[in-house]
């Protein structure tokens, strides 16, 4: 199965990231995808856009290469509470938020149980994904959250670029997926691309899925069309 959406890529925008929207859209063209969603991170990141980048992003053509192009950021969880770092009115017109704990950012790492702040993160009624969970060193109770991100109709994140770059998450990544199929609980399969060739690879992230028979009906990004509907109850795109 291919995943024809890819909800989690970084541009020029992110000093770390090393391409433009044009460059990215255009290589997810290539490859056939028909969205691709465009999610820097949020400003508390020390090389992150200003908080105005997110309210601009209104201006990006609907349709680029044939490609539907989502709005977005990956917005940093801060602390304990879910704090994020991006303002309500900015998050209210994208399409496309997710939420992310980073080492350097996270106020709250040694907490032994972080269940309370997925919890208030996959509640906060602008994020529609959790990035990117698979962290050891903050665990949290993943029946807990995944039950209640199924019942508002949010997303967990399987992240290409953890299989490639974070090993020592794994373990957890694989799982957060065995208890999604358990639960029922959709996912999204992202790559996380900072580079434009990345974009809509998730072959290691797939490799996962397949291991362990993850059903197709819970891959929510799967196809434009099959988004929309798992969004439709709370939003529509742009």
């Amino acid at each position: 199965m291919k995943i024809l959406t890819d909800l989690h890529t970084h541009t020029i925008a992110s000093d770390h990231a090393f391409s433009t929207v044009m460059e990215i859209v255009k290589c997810a063209s290539e490859k056939g995808l028909e969205a691709v969603a465009i999610t820097d991170h949020g400003p508390a990141m020390e090389d992150a856009p200003h908080p105005d980048h997110f309210h601009c992003l209104k201006m990006l053509p609907r349709e680029l290469y044939g490609v539907r192009v989502l709005t977005g950021c990956e917005a940093n969880i801060l602390d304990i509470n879910g704090t994020l770092d991006i303002p309500e009115k900015a998050l209210s017109v994208l399409d496309i938020v997710i939420a992310s704990v980073h080492n350097p950012l996270y106020r709250d790492f040694g907490t032994e149980d972080n269940t309370p702040m997925y919890m208030k993160v996959v509640e906060n009624p602008y994020v529609d994904i959790i990035g990117h969970s698979g962290n050891p060193q903050c665990r949290y109770d993943i029946d807990t959250v995944l039950r209640r991100a199924k019942e508002l109709h949010k997303f967990i994140e399987i992240n290409e670029n953890t299989f490639r770059s974070r090993p020592q998450n794994i373990e957890l990544c694989r799982e957060i997926a065995l208890a999604a199929k358990r639960l029922g609980t959709s996912v999204v399969v992202n790559s996380d691309a900072h580079f434009a060739t990345k974009v809509g690879d998730v072959s290691k992230a797939m490799d996962i899925l397949k291991d362990i028979d993850f059903p197709e009906e819970l891959i929510a990004n799967r196809s434009l069309e099959v988004l929309e509907k798992a969004v439709a109850n709370r939003k529509k795109f742009r």
